[in-house]
């Protein structure tokens, strides 16, 4: 962990060795303006001072060189750091396909993380060296925010939403974790850390874990204990849609509209069924609200994930067990 003053935090990913030049830019580009403005304001204040009560300054009817200059360069300034920063910002929006998974839950005040191998952790996130990761996180109060100063990476977490960002590490070490957002009385002590480890140590570190089941296979559990399966056949003859397959796909709902299968319908699903029923079938599904956490729901949807969607490339299906089943139905 970064020790000592220092005016900047440590540059400790990728997307801080793309925001810093930028930052870094913008910033000389305010103090050479600055300067350049208060000087010259100074400058014709003293050359152009009126020397006399009976002294009256000649009339100026235009320039127009003048006002092209001043027109064009401050309108290429505007257009470089337009381009540069939506390129900057169009590579932080986008993870990588081949990202390690990680789910986060900010809670009144705490940071709870699921890998989706299985192991869980509360204030602290270990990664591997050079591995992106992209995060998919969310509230169950408040609104907090996950910030990571050597990572350059800062992302509102929000309740009943899901938001994403993601960061590769390029150095090894620990790197503070701090809540953006005030949050309530113990807003400053919701703080935890980032652990990045040499891969092999990685390895070691997740294979060594008390509880080896992976996300999929606990929301599988939950999906057997809350009886989704009652609805949710293998086959057309259940009462709600048949889940194998079903993340990714686009759904046609009974008021005609069509949407995509991703985290958001499926949470919304499981929490408020009724708010859109697929075509076909009936709004008889109860709600789940308050009976499920999100760390649940967050298994639920990683389950119905791996029950044969469509992979991205670079990703690896985790491998399936039992019956197909969902908790969110209509």
């Amino acid at each position: 962990m970064q020790s000592g003053l220092r005016i900047f935090p440590e540059q400790a990913s990728t997307i801080a060795e793309k925001v810093d030049p930028l930052y870094l830019f913008l910033v000389g580009l305010t103090v050479f303006f600055t300067l350049l403005i208060g000087f010259l304001v100074i400058f014709f204040s003293i050359k152009y001072r009126r020397r006399s009560d009976s002294e009256r300054p000649a009339a100026i009817h235009g320039a127009l060189s003048l006002e092209i200059l001043w027109t064009v360069i401050p309108l290429g300034i505007v257009l470089v750091i337009f381009f540069w920063s939506a390129k900057v910002f169009f590579m932080i929006s986008r993870p990588p396909d081949d990202a390690m998974q990680v789910y986060v839950t900010g809670k009144q005040w705490m940071w709870k993380i699921q890998h989706k191998e299985g192991p869980r952790e509360i204030n602290e996130l270990h990664v591997p060296l050079g591995q992106s990761v992209k995060l998919t996180m969310t509230s169950e109060d408040v609104i907090h925010s996950f910030y990571v100063p050597a990572f350059r990476i800062k992302m509102d977490v929000l309740p009943r939403r899901y938001t994403t960002t993601w960061f590769k590490a390029t150095k090894p070490g620990v790197y503070h974790l701090f809540c953006a957002e005030y949050c309530g009385t113990k807003h400053s002590g919701m703080i935890g850390q980032i652990i990045v480890m040499q891969p092999a140590d990685f390895q070691n570190w997740l294979s060594g874990g008390a509880d080896s089941s992976t996300l999929a296979e606990k929301g599988q559990k939950l999906f057997q204990d809350l009886a989704c399966t009652n609805c949710h056949h293998t086959d057309s003859s259940g009462r709600g849609p048949v889940l194998t397959g079903i993340f990714g796909k686009t759904m046609q709902l009974t008021s005609g509209e069509k949407v995509k299968v991703d985290e958001v319908f499926l949470r919304e699903s499981i929490v408020n069924p009724g708010a859109k029923v697929v075509a076909g079938y009936e709004a008889i599904m109860p709600t789940f609200q308050g009976l499920v956490t999100e760390e649940q729901l967050l298994a639920l949807i990683e389950y119905i994930k791996s029950t044969g969607q469509q992979q991205e490339p670079g990703q690896t299906a985790p491998a399936k067990k039992g019956t197909v089943k969902q908790a969110s139905a209509k």
